[in-house]
């Protein structure tokens, strides 16, 4: 069996499948981030403050996972599934906080993953993070977690499986996929949103429970930013850019029912986030469940073409 190409990438050990024109990269000891999906040589994601800054301090880069939440929580304490836990404690260890609202943000840090599989075209790692004192302390509900991506010519697919150790865990996570296209300025990407529902967000850009419908939406980002949350995905719901004779899509295939488009002003990158739960899920009780006889799997997609 042919195997992924195994290197070094800021002091940590990487993986990177191809097929065709297009090549992804993995970081197992960095909570499996694909740190770099490059499609006919060209990076299709913003490095950020690059892979070494997101292993130690959870700034967010490439393609991250956000677990066992996305987005913001909105107080450093929760109640969940009968479980209460105070998050203040951890800040600054496994946690950090959102610059702009000082709240909780993203989960905690990544930790490493083991390999199952590590294919020329897909690999598959696990984790049971429970098993590190500060994710229990985070994150008290005993779990398995598994990341199978797997890649094509026409791009890279990536499916994830929570599963309850023993009992129930709540599922609120994420991902927060920064993409960019090579050599376009940012005014000139052309967005392309599905119909759903935007979610009123309060000061502390949580959801305050109204929402509104918006329907699809096709055109240039210009000048104006994003930091939108969305509601009503269903599988199927796909987000596109395309600029400079390229068009990057990411799609919802299953599992994934909440979006948050982010696109800071000055930023050439868009963002759009599947997300298993909207944002302060683990407070307002807004999460889906996995336990033992039933994991729960939620899947994406992004395709990569010419124009």
């Amino acid at each position: 069996m042919t195997i992924a190409q195994r290197s070094r990438r800021d002091g940590l050990d990487v993986l990177t499948l191809s097929a065709g024109a297009i090549e992804a990269t993995f970081a197992p000891g960095a909570g499996m981030v694909c740190c770099s999906l490059r499609h006919e040589g060209e990076e299709l994601l913003a490095q950020r403050d690059g892979l070494r800054a997101y292993a130690e301090t959870g700034k967010t880069m490439g393609i991250p996972l956000l677990h066992p939440w996305a987005n913001r929580l909105a107080d450093w304490s929760y109640e969940a599934l009968g479980r209460s836990v105070d998050l203040r404690r951890l800040e600054g260890g496994v946690l950090k906080a959102d610059g702009e609202t000082g709240l909780p943000i993203h989960g905690a840090l990544p930790g490493p993953w083991r390999l199952v599989e590590a294919a020329a075209t897909r690999v598959v790692a696990e984790q049971r993070p429970t098993w590190e004192p500060g994710f229990r302390a985070a994150f008290p509900f005993d779990h398995r977690i598994r990341l199978d991506a797997s890649l094509e010519p026409s791009g890279l697919r990536i499916a994830t499986t929570v599963a309850a150790a023993d009992a129930r865990v709540p599922v609120a996570f994420g991902f927060h996929p920064y993409f960019t296209l090579p050599g376009v300025p940012r005014a000139e990407y052309a967005l392309a949103l599905p119909p759903m529902r935007r979610l009123a967000l309060g000061e502390a850009k949580v959801p305050t429970g109204e929402e509104e419908p918006v329907q699809e939406y096709s055109g240039a980002l210009g000048d104006g930013a994003f930091d939108d949350a969305f509601a009503g995905l269903g599988d199927g719901s796909t987000f596109a850019v395309s600029g400079g004779g390229r068009r990057i899509e990411l799609r919802f295939e299953s599992g994934f029912r909440f979006a948050q488009v982010f696109s800071p002003a000055g930023r050439e990158l868009i963002c759009f986030e599947p997300m298993t739960a909207p944002a302060n899920a683990l407070r307002s009780g807004a999460f889906a469940i996995g336990t033992p006889q039933q994991p729960y799997t939620a899947v994406f997609s992004v395709t990569v073409g010419q124009i």
